[in-house]
């Protein structure tokens, strides 16, 4: 599949010290955060239903419920396994599972019921907002581009001396091992000079993508609500998130035709990244019962601000057969040791993810203030996240402003604001507690040729009985995504739709105290 970017290209080129791409934004925000089995059991919507401690991740309003402190662990255990359809060529990749902590914590509540201010609540928690595991494998044949061309346009733009290669703060590690390994070179086309990829001579070649993620986003907050006589709900939460992520890439491409003589069998790039990293938001919120079934609440979420630590190393390994004589092996390897010694570079920044609007909705049935004695509820919530506002900047002063400001204008016009819906219902049995929840988040992709989504759907059982409660869930993700191999400047942009399934199993133990 093809898909044409006519924004600036240099921004995903120009310099060695940063790798920035667009998805690193949508891979901070796109994701659908975790919670209690509870909570993650009725599709995670909890933006007006309160009472639980996952609500400082949603809307802390709903810490006002609280009348009784209690203490939470949920532990989990994540299965995911994705397919890849590229060049009209499906693919399989390989199952990876892990175990996880979700929403954990502890909830501290007062009550003066003689008071306006009937009770108030404090929590602690930890949450996972995101989970990066996954394997994506995917291949095919390609008659329309070559992974050269990215390194060769970059260095054809680049206006950099072959002989500065290899110290050169404007090219990046790829194209530095492309040149070396001479996967690209020089060639006089129409009596002009040009910088070419050496699979562009053929008719075809065939490309396997294996990408490997690992990690998460865990974040730990403190979250602070009010209860106003049983009416209106206000609390408010600071989130500290803890960024770790690894990837590891390896592309491949042969020469689809097995011809000995036409200087090129195959390259192979294999890419390790790791970004580690602390950020910083806050959420508001409010619910409001205007009748003693119903409740209704607000939330805003603020961006994330991260400050962001990168380390990026590699290897290239490209055979061009008897390009250099008959007796010659013709295989040539690089490895990032070469530029940068012995240690990996370190590389700085930081980065906004986008705002996030909440509305949401609640029913339950026979509702009193007694909370053994209501019988179930029906909830939903409406979130709007701005994914197109995200932003890059410089981490310490001397840095390339400019080359932030081309990755922020990728950004904005690539990505758009998305709705993602959330509901779920609870029936209640005396002590058991039966649910169900469906969620379903929106394409965040301006452009309608790529088809993104992220669908759940769930259900649990729950105990409750003496102060003590145990609640079991599972959850099926359907994600839908795309994958881009690479970018290129001068035509259109090849990609891989990306088809996941990710099954969670949850389980939260909690004590009133």
């Amino acid at each position: 599949m093809k898909y044409t970017i006519t924004i600036a290209f240099l921004v995903l080129f120009g310099r060695q010290a940063m790798s920035q791409l667009p998805e690193d934004a949508l891979r901070m925000s796109w994701n659908t955060p975790s919670g209690t089995a509870r909570n993650q059991a009725i599709g995670g919507a909890m933006g007006s239903l309160g009472g639980e401690i996952t609500s400082t991740f949603v809307n802390p309003a709903g810490l006002g419920f609280f009348k009784v402190s209690e203490i939470v662990l949920s532990p989990g255990f994540t299965m995911a396994r994705s397919k890849g359809s590229f060049r009209e060529t499906d693919a399989t990749g390989n199952n990876l599972s892990r175990f996880n902590f979700s929403t954990s914590g502890f909830v501290s509540a007062t009550t003066d019921p003689g008071n306006r201010w009937v009770s108030k609540a404090f929590s602690i928690a930890v949450n996972r907002t995101a989970n990066f595991n996954n394997r994506i494998y995917y291949r095919g044949q390609n008659d329309y581009s070559s992974y050269s061309e990215q390194f060769a346009e970059e260095f054809s733009r680049s206006g950099v001396s072959i002989n500065d290669v290899r110290y050169s703060p404007y090219l990046s590690l790829g194209t530095k091992m492309a040149i070396y390994t001479y996967l690209i070179d020089t060639a006089t086309l129409n009596g002009q000079l040009q910088v070419v990829g050496r699979p562009e001579y053929l008719n075809a070649v065939n490309q396997e993508n294996k990408i490997t993620t690992r990690g998460g986003i865990s974040e730990i907050a403190l979250g602070y609500a009010g209860n106003l006589e049983d009416r209106f709900y206000i609390g408010g939460s600071i989130g500290v998130p803890i960024v770790k992520y690894e990837r590891t890439t390896v592309f491949t491409e042969t020469d689809a035709s097995g011809d000995p003589n036409n200087n090129f069998k195959f390259s192979r790039y294999e890419e390790r990244l790791s970004t580690s990293g602390v950020g910083l938001n806050g959420k508001l919120g409010i619910i409001f019962k205007p009748a003693r079934q119903m409740r209704f609440g607000i939330a805003i979420h603020t961006p994330t601000i991260y400050g962001l630590r990168e380390k990026l190393s590699g290897k290239m390994v490209t055979d061009v057969e008897r390009l250099f004589g008959p007796n010659d092996p013709g295989v040539d390897s690089i490895n990032s040791d070469y530029y940068y010694g012995n240690s990996t570079p370190v590389y700085k920044y930081d980065m906004s993810s986008p705002w996030k609007f909440l509305v949401s909705g609640s029913y339950v049935l026979h509702e009193v203030e007694d909370v053994s004695a209501q019988k179930g509820f029906i909830t939903a919530d409406l979130e709007y996240v701005t994914y197109g506002s995200s932003r890059f900047s410089a981490a310490e002063q001397g840095d390339d402003e400019s080359y932030f400001e081309s990755i922020n204008k990728v950004v904005k016009d690539s990505y758009k604001g998305a709705f993602n819906f959330r509901i779920g219902g609870e029936l209640k049995f005396n002590t058991i507690m039966a649910r169900l929840g469906f969620a379903h988040y929106g394409n965040p992709y301006k452009d309608d040729a790529l088809k993104a989504r992220r669908i759940n759907v769930s259900g649990g059982l729950g105990y409750r009985d003496k102060g003590i409660f145990i609640d079991l869930t599972y959850v099926h993700s359907i994600i839908r995504d795309v994958n881009f191999p690479y970018r290129l400047a001068d035509k259109d942009n090849t990609f891989a739709d990306i088809k996941s399934r990710v099954g969670q199993i949850l389980l939260t133990l909690g004590f009133k105290i």
